[in-house]
């Protein structure tokens, strides 16, 4: 039941066709995984607080520098020098007490990244690199979670949400991240935002769409994006939705399957 503070805090959520009291509790029974508190984090566990999801867990192992405050709008001047994590959870609690922020100061790795996902309901990727993608994406389809992933460029930016472990409508299974991305791109055909540069606000546009598709999958409301890469040009000013498929010889569930579970 909602405290009448929540009733008045959630009022825009409750009165919400397609959301409303089911909806709401739905939210506020959630644990959601946020994997990385920068720039893509900043505003989707700043929208999840908002919303009322019950439980966020912040897993970052980066402390705030000087540099991130031009896009990681979670974080401000005075929490120079302090790990995301805890900067994420003090935000956090300014925002909405009703939350609970279980910070993970930690960086993923094939030893832990399973056991860390299968305490959520839900998985949201706002990693910086390839290789920590594919170690969450993995770690998701073994335990069976959802996962929301997003990546941003210097003025472009991508996402979509993979629910690898179930079948489609066509009877053949969802595709996996690795159908998406079989390869990790060359060296250097990515350069770091260190290098490239990104456009502040763009994370925030990428990192609030991050936060709708996390709502959609506890609530239920619109249409799946599963297959769906959703594509953000920020120079054009164009949105794009491109449809991608089950690949049979992905490692993960193709015919040859050949990473095994992620302990």
């Amino acid at each position: 039941m909602f405290s009448q503070g929540e009733i008045e805090r959630y009022a825009r959520h409750i009165v919400l066709h397609g959301v409303g009291g089911p909806g709401q509790q739905k939210l506020n029974r959630a644990r959601v995984l946020v994997v990385g508190a920068g720039g893509l984090g900043s505003p989707l566990i700043q929208y999840l607080a908002a919303a009322g999801v019950g439980e966020i867990g912040v897993a970052d192992d980066d402390s705030v520098s000087l540099s991130n405050l031009q896009r990681q709008v979670l974080h401000g001047t005075g929490d120079i020098g302090r790990s995301k994590v805890e900067s994420a959870a003090a935000a956090v609690e300014r925002l909405n007490p009703h939350v609970k922020v279980t910070p993970h100061f930690m960086r993923l790795t094939a030893g832990n990244a399973r056991g860390l996902v299968e305490a959520y309901d839900v998985i949201a990727d706002g990693s910086d690199n390839f290789a920590t993608r594919y170690l969450v994406s993995d770690a998701c389809f073994h335990a069976r979670r959802p996962l929301v992933t997003a990546a941003v460029g210097a003025f472009d930016g991508s996402l979509t949400v993979l629910r690898p472990y179930e079948a489609g409508a066509d009877g053949r299974p969802n595709p996996t991240y690795r159908c998406l991305f079989p390869e990790t791109p060359p060296e250097g055909a990515s350069p770091p935002c260190s290098e490239a540069g990104v456009l502040g606000a763009l994370t925030g546009v990428l990192g609030s769409l991050m936060a709708l598709e996390v709502m959609r999958e506890i609530v239920g409301f619109g249409e799946s994006q599963v297959g769906k890469l959703l594509l953000v040009d920020a120079l054009l000013m164009r949105f794009e939705t491109l449809r991608y498929g089950w690949d049979p010889n992905n490692p993960l569930n193709g015919d040859k399957t050949e990473v095994g579970p992620i302990t």
